[in-house]
């Protein structure tokens, strides 16, 4: 089904960031930026943005529409709820069980208790959700992974949605969330993971703005490489038959599963959806040493996951060209800021030759070139912040040049990032920045860790390509 033709009815919207030329026939954008060229019956198809399937030839490119990340899903359908067994894994958390469950109205829960010091009892009737609720308990704590394998086992509905014990999920969740399952190619969708309680503190504010199991308020197709390059464990929903297939969850990981699962589903030609619409709230871990632990913990899935999927971890990536004006750049020298120059003038003219037959050719290189650069800057900030930063603090203290660029950069970074992601009452600029180089340290900590324990490098490598 991973193939299958969109149904009758199902739209497609095309992206508000996405930029239109030569009468919509060019269409430029998505995540990663990509050039998209339509054939006038397709163009015309499109009208005012919108697109809805009424036969082959609308459903063909509608789905190139969708693979293409210039659009999104606007589903005509929904499967119902009671299709849906939802999955907990929980140890030595009764108090959240109870919270979850009690906002379960109506569906099935299997409740897989993974060797909590003090098991977990069946539920008292009428004090839950009103579905059915089934108790399966490990013995001896096995992991996260291996208990959501367990409780996928024992469902036998179509969807299996997986909540952890910390979470509670808003209303309509499963409702928005279901409906892109009327596009049988989508085996896997998940929620916008939100603050439980966002103002408990200062570092409970920052939390509720930067989130690693945040991915913002932008609705997306979840790929690699890309903005939403996986979603998180603590809330999805998927196709029971399909996570068969794959075997659910890796059970040797003990981090980072959750994106493994993902990338072997995108591998596979399957789509995952990230709804944003659809809210679950997550108990974020706000005492600062549990904070820290948690964000180094983290780090550590860069290397497992680096052995599995070559080339998708790495902390940059990007051409040479864009790597080498950035390098430049950062310098602050005459000869490297000339060298940057150069080299962003001749990806103009490189792109322009590309774009010969649009409207506009130079003005569109000169965007794409100037993103380019912008988005290579980014990364290159933020991997000297994060992923790299015990190379930097070594070159920090052997130059007080480079010390002076790596504070510039730090401080940049921080605040170019308070201004993305800001959330109404969060913290300042300054407050931000002090909590996200924290932040940093801890999962670029983690990740050395892991790298150093698995003695593989590949999770630091960066990944330079044309």
């Amino acid at each position: 089904m991973r193939q299958a033709r969109l149904p009758d009815g199902f739209g497609i919207r095309i992206d508000p960031k996405v930029r239109a030329y030569s009468g919509g026939r060019v269409l430029i954008g998505g995540s990663p930026t990509r050039m998209l060229k339509l054939a006038p019956t397709a163009a015309a198809m499109i009208g005012d943005g919108y697109l809805e399937v009424v036969d082959l030839e609308s459903a063909v490119v509608a789905r190139r529409l969708l693979d293409s990340g210039v659009a999104n899903p606007r589903p005509m359908s929904t499967p119902s709820p009671r299709d849906v067994t939802v999955v907990i894994p929980v140890r030595n958390n009764a108090s959240g069980l109870q919270r979850v469950l009690g906002s379960l109205r109506g569906l099935d829960v299997i409740v897989v208790d993974d060797g909590s010091d003090v098991p977990i009892d069946a539920p008292t009737p009428g004090k839950t959700c009103g579905g059915r609720v089934t108790v399966l308990r490990h013995e001896a704590a096995k992991g996260p992974a291996a208990a959501r394998n367990t409780g996928l086992r024992h469902a036998e509905t179509p969807f299996v949605a997986f909540l952890d014990s910390d979470v509670l999920p808003r209303t309509g969740w499963i409702e928005v969330m279901l409906g892109h399952f009327s596009d049988p190619a989508v085996a896997l969708v998940a929620p916008r993971i939100v603050a439980l309680e966002p103002e408990a503190s200062t570092l409970a504010r920052y939390e509720h703005a930067r989130s690693s199991l945040d991915l913002g308020r932008r609705e997306s197709a979840v790929q690699s490489g890309s903005a939403v390059s996986y979603v998180p464990s603590a809330a999805m929903i998927a196709r029971r038959e399909v996570l068969d297939e794959f075997h659910g969850f890796d059970e040797s990981m003990n981090v980072a599963e959750d994106v493994d699962l993902c990338w072997r589903l995108q591998e596979s030609g399957w789509r995952l959806r990230y709804e944003p619409v659809a809210h679950v709230a997550h108990d974020h871990r706000v005492l600062f040493g549990k904070w820290f632990d948690r964000k180094m913990f983290y780090g550590t899935g860069a290397a497992p996951l680096a052995a599995r999927h070559a080339g998708k971890v790495a902390p940059l990536s990007m051409s040479p060209w864009t790597f080498f004006a950035v390098v430049a750049a950062a310098t602050c020298t005459r000869l490297g800021l000339l060298g940057a120059g150069a080299t962003v003038a001749v990806t103009v003219l490189r792109l322009r030759r590309m774009f010969r037959a649009v409207d506009q050719p130079t003005r569109i290189a000169a965007i794409l070139a100037a993103q380019g650069f912008v988005g290579g800057a980014w990364q290159l900030a933020s991997a000297l912040c994060r992923h790299y930063w015990p190379v930097t603090l070594l070159a920090v203290l052997a130059s007080k040049r480079i010390r002076r660029i790596a504070l510039a950069v730090a401080v940049a970074e921080g605040v170019a990032d308070w201004a993305t992601h800001r959330e109404p009452g969060g913290l300042g600029p300054l407050r931000h920045t002090m909590f996200k180089r924290i932040d940093d340290i801890a999962y670029g900590a983690g990740l050395w860790k892991g790298a150093l324990v698995a003695r593989d490098l590949d999770a630091l490598k960066p990944r330079l390509k044309q």
